[in-house]
């Protein structure tokens, strides 16, 4: 094993690529990624504080684990060294099999592209978050309070009410992880008091289909065209993944040259609130979602407002609206992600989680 400074951080393994193409999990003193498209690839190791990860054994056994520990804390790192070579000491190709497929449980909840405009069907995240947390309950000697991902009880509470009615479904898998659920959140203290009614987003499991929020806007646009959402940019469950699904006009309202937004939503979460901010040139305006994924954003011209006479005359073949923060992210990795997606649903693997299994059940 070698073991790399990056940046002050001692790491094992290749660099993993940028979001959302890979799969994070914190465990206690080490953050762990694996590729999510590259079943053979290996996982880096971050350490962040290597005398927190008891857990270390496990996966090197005892003594490199006691190499490690060493190296880092007592030896070849103090030195100086960018590069600290461990010889005999190797990661068990399967003893961290449990832990890649709960870093990507937590993947799904992050970046699983649902999408109408793609035929990607949305993931049922009571479920998800469900099996997740039955998952890290189960890892326990992985994890310490101070460990992001350690946290049961946050999955578990924002659907307990519901699993009690999930308890009692027709569908054996769905009542099975249900019960789980309900003796875990028992267990840890998470109330679990069933409401009177439980409103499902989604018929049953299938596809949500039909059209999306679009409505009609009068007047003559100035210019108009699409752009992406990035995902890293925004929360998750709030858009629709496909690409091009921000409509932009500019139009001339009144005396103010504005640009009118409209991005395509499908998910629990609510935009509002969401910043956006539209450019072209010289000429820029800023400005925050609406409930229905809606926005008019005022243009300027430096610090004036942006003139309807400037505005035709414009070039406006080169606009960039952001919606959330700055991402650096590519189309490309959007379409590997997407392609993974529709693998698995179309062949659900054994470490395929039940609520991608519903998913590929009503993906027909």
């Amino acid at each position: 094993m070698k073991i790399h400074n990056d940046a002050g951080v001692w790491t094992t393994g290749s660099a993993p690529p940028a979001p959302p193409l890979t799969a994070v999990l914190e465990v206690a003193g080490a953050v762990l990624s694996w590729p999510v498209d590259d079943a053979e690839a290996g996982p880096q190791i971050a350490f962040t504080d290597v005398g927190r990860a008891e857990w270390l054994w496990r996966v090197v056994g005892p003594d490199g684990h006691g190499a490690v520990v060493t190296a880092l804390l007592d030896g070849d790192a103090d030195a100086g060294n960018d590069t600290v070579d461990l010889p005999g000491v190797d990661l068990e190709p399967t003893s961290l099999s449990a832990l890649r497929r709960l870093a990507f449980g937590h993947w799904l909840r992050r970046w699983w592209p649902a999408s109408r405009q793609d035929g990607i069907a949305d993931l049922d995240m009571a479920l998800l978050d469900g099996e997740v947390a039955v998952l890290t309950e189960a890892m326990q000697e992985f994890f310490d309070a101070d460990a992001f991902d350690a946290d049961v009880a946050d999955l578990l509470a924002p659907h307990a009410p519901l699993f009690g009615v999930l308890a009692r479904h027709d569908d054996s898998r769905i009542a099975g992880l249900a019960q789980a659920c309900l003796a875990l959140a028992e267990d840890i203290g998470v109330a679990v008091d069933e409401p009177a009614t439980v409103e499902r987003r989604r018929d049953d499991y299938a596809l949500a289909a039909g059209p999306g929020s679009r409505t009609g806007r009068p007047g003559e646009a100035i210019a108009e065209g699409r752009d992406s959402v990035r995902w890293s940019a925004v929360p998750p469950g709030v858009f629709d993944a496909a690409e091009n699904t921000v409509a932009w006009s500019v139009e001339s309202i009144g005396t103010t040259v504005a640009a009118l937004m409209r991005t395509e939503v499908w998910g629990a979460a609510s935009p509002e609130g969401i910043p956006v901010r539209f450019s072209s040139g010289a000429y820029a305006g800023t400005g925050a979602l609406d409930a229905t994924g809606a926005a008019t954003v005022p243009l300027f011209d430096g610090a004036d407002p942006l003139s309807e006479d400037v505005a035709w005359d414009h070039d406006w073949r080169d606009v960039t609206v952001t919606v959330g923060a700055e991402a650096d992210e590519s189309a490309s990795a959007r379409d590997r992600v997407r392609a993974l997606a529709r693998s698995r649903l179309t062949v659900t693997g054994a470490d395929a989680f039940l609520a991608e299994r519903l998913a590929a059940d009503a993906d027909y």
